[in-house]
């Protein structure tokens, strides 16, 4: 028995639909490809350096923000756990994102709002500020090392739904490790670095707001920063070469908003233009696997940008 006609006409109608919205995906993809010559968004991996196989991968973004939590823990003496703590809840209440809105006024990455005594709207959207805020809440809490993440997250965030910080512990945790610099040569980024040349000027800004004045960072001849490294500052909870770790991995978190091209440290290079998914000894064909460089000791950390 042949279809109704008003059923034949629907189901063209439908194909036809489909084929435009295919066509308009189509035309959309190729216009993107030539506006941005194809390039692919950057991306950040950070692998653990334990050897057991955990990853994860985020976005330039996310990694620049993470880096300057990290940063701005241990400027304060603040050990490894409250940088994981300070972590995984910025990845539940903003999923790591600097975003201008929130739960009635809740702003930034952590999601304070004015209304509750946090700062004002411009100082909440600076994540240094917001992260100094929140480690200092942190450090009021007796004995929140030895909490439960959430509980000690939940004792700073008063949150209405306090168990959703742990599902982000090993994350944050894998992050904190790389960040402080505990476990070298564990951050890399790929994807490409800012589209004008690099200041070394933002950079030694940029130091100084996430670290602190203290940092003795200096531009050199053909764009380089080079930043050395004290024992005796930052990463509390190791030396040297944590600390090292530390600045180095920061400016590869950094390397798309800054425009930096290469980042060096105890013996091992990460470069931008080598597409950035691992550390490598310099002047050696092939990469070297990360992780297993755990050279220590005072030095300096070299970062170059593209001016």
């Amino acid at each position: 028995m042949p279809e109704p006609p008003t059923l034949v006409r629907r189901g063209r109608l439908l194909r036809i639909g489909a084929a435009v919205a295919v066509l308009i995906a189509l035309v959309g993809y190729v216009v993107v490809q030539y506006v941005f010559g194809g390039k692919a968004a950057p991306r950040c991996e950070v692998v653990s350096g334990n050897g057991d196989g955990a990853t994860y991968e985020f976005s330039a973004e996310q990694a620049q923000n993470a880096a300057t939590v990290a940063a701005v823990g241990t400027s304060r003496d603040m050990p490894e756990r409250a940088v994981t703590i300070a972590l995984a809840t910025a990845l539940q209440e903003s999923g790591l994102r600097n975003i201008s809105h929130g739960d009635r006024d809740s702003l930034g990455l952590f999601q304070q709002r004015p209304t509750q005594g946090w700062g004002d709207e411009k100082q909440i959207m600076d994540p240094a500020y917001s992260a100094a805020r929140f480690y200092a809440h942190l450090k009021d809490v007796p004995g929140y090392s030895r909490l439960p993440l959430t509980v000690a997250a939940q004792r700073v965030q008063r949150s209405g739904y306090p168990q959703a910080y742990a599902k982000h512990e090993p994350d944050a945790a894998l992050l904190a490790a790389a960040l402080t610099g505990r476990a070298p040569a564990t951050f890399t980024c790929e994807g490409g670095t800012a589209d004008d040349p690099g200041d070394p000027a933002d950079v030694r800004a940029a130091l100084a707001r996430d670290f602190g004045r203290g940092v003795a960072a200096k531009s050199t001849h053909g764009g380089a920063v080079t930043v050395p490294v004290s024992a005796t500052a930052g990463s509390a909870e190791g030396g040297a070469g944590q600390r090292g770790w530390e600045l180095a991995h920061w400016a590869v978190a950094q390397a798309s908003a800054l425009g930096i091209e290469r980042v060096s440290y105890a013996g091992r290079e990460w470069s931008a233009g080598d597409s950035g998914q691992e550390w490598r000894k310099p002047g050696k064909a092939g990469g070297a696997e990360r992780g297993a460089d755990t050279e220590t000791g005072a030095g300096e950390v070299r970062i170059v940008t593209g001016q």
